[in-house]
């Protein structure tokens, strides 16, 4: 398809009002999933409820492989398939559904900055945690990775998305860091968020944005998922505004609402 031509199809996906069965697909809840997908579903389920937009979640034991992007979640709308956050941030502005329309252009770069520092540390945090971690690869995240597939297909797509990790980790500087150092980088991360939020109810003042969503879906995912260890959720817990900050968005976002 020409430049032109898809430039005119996303102005007529644009053009569409969100329809009441937009579905956002991530890999099995109990049995499959991992933190990382865990807290990036969480975060686009927290964003799309914010600007009050239907999504139904399903779970699906190939969501990695059906995403367009590999990344999870993804979110089909109409004829459209969006992966990750940041597209479907944009995707929701298309359409006319915005959180930070009201931020001026020095809020909006601050947000932006605190985003990238959420991805660069809680995310990576967190994928080195599932498969840098030999305790936790072994006895969590290769069992749930692999638990929809039988072996040997088990075992061979568990130590490949090891070693990609591994990889990836090697390649951004993380691949040499011990389990402690990761622990101190989410430590600077949460004093950094803390510090922001302040006695605010979100990060800018009273009303949500996307940065909420995003800081939401990764922190309360890390306090309530079982790890190895719990040093990662007990870093947190020394930031009591953080935890205000993730009560406050379950009750008024999740709580006595479905999915």
């Amino acid at each position: 398809m020409s430049l032109a031509a898809d430039a005119f199809v996303s102005q007529m996906a644009a053009a569409e009002p969100w329809p009441e069965n937009a579905t956002l697909y991530q890999p099995l809840k109990e049995d499959q999933i991992l933190l990382s997908d865990c807290a990036s579903s969480l975060a686009v389920q927290a964003y799309l409820r914010m600007c009050d937009l239907p999504v139904q979640v399903v779970c699906k034991a190939n969501a990695e492989y059906m995403s367009p992007s590999g990344k999870i979640p993804f979110i089909h709308v109409g004829n459209q398939v969006v992966s990750e956050l940041g597209p479907i941030v944009q995707f929701t502005k298309a359409k006319g559904h915005s959180l930070s329309d009201g931020l001026d252009d020095v809020q909006r770069a601050e947000m932006k900055a605190y985003m990238e520092l959420v991805n660069n540390m809680l995310l990576t945090a967190e994928l080195y945690i599932q498969w840098c971690d030999d305790a936790t690869a072994a006895e969590i995240s290769r069992p749930r990775y692999s638990s929809p597939y039988s072996w040997p297909l088990s075992n061979i797509l568990a130590y490949q998305k090891q070693w990609e990790v591994r990889r990836k980790m090697n390649a951004i500087g993380w691949g040499g860091k011990t389990l402690e150092q990761v622990y101190e980088d989410v430590s600077q991360c949460c004093q950094a968020l803390s510090q922001r939020l302040g006695t605010q109810p979100y990060f800018f003042n009273k009303q949500p944005t996307e940065l909420d969503a995003l800081v939401f879906g990764h922190l309360f995912t890390i306090l309530t998922t079982r790890l190895t260890s719990t040093e990662l959720a007990e870093r947190i817990k020394s930031y009591s505004n953080l935890l205000s900050f993730c009560r406050r968005i379950e009750q008024s976002y999740f709580e006595g609402k479905s999915s």
